[in-house]
């Protein structure tokens, strides 16, 4: 069931003590103090180490649980590395530009929250990754939010809102299908399944985006427009920067692995930029590394388009392999096994046991920080809970997108989080109050457990 053995049994009392420890450490350092995230991760893994040779568990199996958890999150890792190329690359090919152009050219700032999480909810259908859709139309809105004096914090929760709807509901999307496969529920049997939480937290989001969002003033207009001027005159936009984008839909399509469909983009746009830029090759390949800096005459376009490449995700990276080393740990000391085998002798109501998995989705979340991980380990976890209760596998499916998938953004230490804050430049915490699709569909799914208990049957 658990993808690492645990060396150790402890006690319920003393799996749940640990976890209240654990979580207020992590909490008091990064809200508290401040600091960066890394820091309570490794005090954590000090602590967990600590722990486990107290009660008598060999290093040699401790390093064993730190390698093999981080080991669960090396794809994500090589994917953070595409990505910083990604940005990049579509920066000198003009495609990000274009994209944030393009915007000002629709959208002033009346509605514009509720745009915002529209349009990157139909991107993120279409692409099927939350984080590839935030790397990309995202940063452009982050830009055009911050180009029209919007704020950040509520521009940053549509975004993610809107990344993580399509996150659930498309078909293309790695946790969408992780979800299905782990439970046993056909793709598009689950998917039509999950809209009846899913389709009510967007309407609600939507109309507090509409409402939350400004009015239009001819300053917030002119300034959309001294944008626009300035993107054109940095002469990275042409048809050709198009292409990339386009290559990455129809990648997408057809089902080509993210790692494959964000590279080829990559490396169509870097050949594009050879063609239309007076980037020379030793230059494109400093900007793949570091990223793009921009040199235009007005500061806030500079600002907004100089991102990108390698070294911006190092941050992101270092985390993820923090948090997931962390993870292991917890399985191998017994923490996690314990607080999830508990579970399974004490539930038999609907409701109680749809609260309880969406609980435990969003407990592994917040200690191990990965989605993934969520989703596999509560669906191992509670099938055959549902299975003694005869509730149907689509039913766990659906709580396991509502309350695993789309919690991991809220949690500064989380894949997702850690990923996001570094690529909107907006922390985790400063958004999370406005990822209201994020906060709405855990909190749907279980207040309304048995209302879609009985809709699950018809």
């Amino acid at each position: 069931m658990f993808p690492i053995q645990p060396k150790h049994q402890p006690t319920l009392v003393g799996a749940i003590a640990f976890f209240i420890i654990i979580v207020s450490l992590i909490s008091f350092f990064i809200i508290k103090l401040g600091t960066n995230p890394h820091i309570p991760i490794i005090l954590g893994i000090f602590l967990l180490l600590a722990y486990g040779l107290i009660r008598k568990i060999s290093f040699i199996d401790l390093q064993h649980g730190l390698v093999e958890g981080a080991k669960t999150g090396m794809g994500a890792v090589f994917l953070f590395f595409v990505i910083g190329i990604l940005i990049s690359s579509w920066m000198i090919s003009g495609t990000i530009p274009a994209l944030i152009n393009l915007g000002f050219s629709f959208i002033g700032t009346t509605w514009f929250y509720s745009v915002v999480f529209s349009i990157t909810a139909i991107i993120g259908v279409s692409m099927g990754s939350s984080l590839t859709t935030t790397a990309t139309i995202g940063v452009a809105f982050i830009g055009m939010g911050d180009a029209m004096g919007a704020s950040m914090a509520i521009t940053a929760g549509a975004i993610v809102s809107g990344a993580f709807f399509g996150d659930k509901m498309s078909p293309l999307s790695d946790t969408t299908n992780l979800a299905s496969t782990v439970v046993g529920v056909d793709l598009f049997e689950h998917i039509k399944h999950i809209s009846l939480t899913t389709i009510p937290a967007f309407i609600i989001s939507f109309i507090i985006f509409a409402l939350l969002s400004p009015e239009a003033t001819s300053t917030s207009i002119g300034s959309g427009k001294a944008y626009q001027e300035a993107l054109e005159a940095t002469n990275l936009i042409h048809w050709t920067s198009w292409i990339p984008l386009i290559v990455l839909i129809i990648c997408t399509y057809f089902r080509i692995p993210a790692f494959i469909s964000i590279s080829l983009s990559s490396l169509v746009a870097t050949a594009f930029a050879a063609i239309t830029s007076n980037l020379a090759w030793n230059e494109i390949w400093s900007i793949w590394f570091n990223g793009y800096t921009a040199t235009t005459d007005f500061e806030p376009v500079n600002s907004l388009l100089t991102k990108g490449g390698i070294n911006s995700m190092l941050f992101t990276i270092s985390l993820v392999i923090l948090a997931l080393g962390f993870g292991g740990l917890l399985f191998v000391t017994g923490i996690i096994p314990t607080l999830l085998l508990a579970l399974q002798e004490k539930l038999k109501r609907v409701r109680s046991i749809v609260v309880s998995t969406a609980a435990t989705a969003i407990g592994v979340n917040i200690l191990i920080g990965e989605q993934y991980l969520s989703i596999m380990l509560t669906g191992e976890t509670y099938k055959t809970i549902y299975t003694k209760a005869k509730l149907p596998k689509k039913v766990l499916a659906r709580t396991l997108e509502d309350a695993g998938t789309v919690i991991n953004p809220l949690v500064p230490w989380s894949v997702c989080g850690v990923f996001i804050a570094d690529v909107l430049g907006v922390s985790v915490l400063t958004y999370l109050p406005f990822a209201f699709f994020c906060l709405l569909s855990p909190i749907i799914t279980m207040f309304f457990s048995g209302k879609s208990f009985e809709a699950s049957k018809k």
